[in-house]
């Protein structure tokens, strides 16, 4: 069986996606972290209410602010696919707990929107902000 690597175009298109999609995710992400870190009524009343206690607020909004400056920064490839991976986990994590915590709708544009930024960003980074080629 032949392995092909798929390696998108380094085209001018795919750093224009790669760039906006990266710097809405780390406007979002940012500003969702040092909201976190404030720990406002509101966002303690929604964490009392996916059932987490308060001072996962600190922790979340630590984690983002990392993974904004890790995802930004030039080189650090592997701790790059962390950050990615952490923000994936973060958003699903906040998906399915309002799914179970029974929120309206409204409360999943955040997470889902984050969710495809995420994904959008890591699919689209250039080759040198990749820690491993994707083979098949």
């Amino acid at each position: 069986m032949k392995k092909t690597k798929i390696n998108l175009p380094n085209s001018k298109a795919t750093k224009i996606i790669y760039w906006f999609a990266t710097i809405w995710l780390a406007l979002g992400m940012l500003s969702t972290g040092i909201v976190q870190l404030l720990k406002q009524q509101a966002d303690i009343e929604l964490m009392v209410h996916l059932g987490y206690p308060v001072y996962l607020l600190t922790i979340l909004g630590i984690w983002k602010i990392l993974g904004v400056i890790t995802v930004l920064i030039p080189g650090v490839r592997l701790l790059k696919e962390w950050a990615y991976a952490g923000f994936f986990f973060a958003m699903t994590g906040a998906v399915f707990s309002h799914i179970a915590s029974g929120s309206n709708a409204i409360d999943f544009f955040g997470p889902v929107l984050l969710l495809i930024l995420t994904i959008t960003s890591w699919y689209f980074r250039p080759i040198d902000r990749k820690s491993i080629a994707i083979t098949l």
